[in-house]
């Protein structure tokens, strides 16, 4: 799973960069969710950068993958993305 998202990078625009969540960790007191986003290309090219992001987790929800995407995408610069 990933979505494609318009970013600039070192001032450099990239339209339709593959961003994708890894290694969610949710906390022991069971709140919240912390993360890697990290930035491709595509599909089949290196990372040229990640970062690490926080959200709050429902335990009763869906998966910290899916929580994660949400979280996103309600994020201003996530506005447009779209799911791959």
């Amino acid at each position: 799973m990933a979505i494609l998202v318009n970013i600039e990078y070192r001032g450099i625009k990239i339209d339709g960069a593959y961003a994708s969540v890894c290694e969610p960790s949710i906390s022991t007191s069971k709140d919240s969710v912390s993360f890697c986003v990290v930035y491709r290309a595509g599909p089949d090219h290196d990372q040229f950068t990640s970062e690490m992001m926080e959200c709050f987790y429902d335990l009763k929800g869906e998966n910290p993958y899916s929580q994660a995407y949400g979280f996103l995408k309600t994020l201003p610069e996530f506005e447009g993305c779209s799911d791959c």
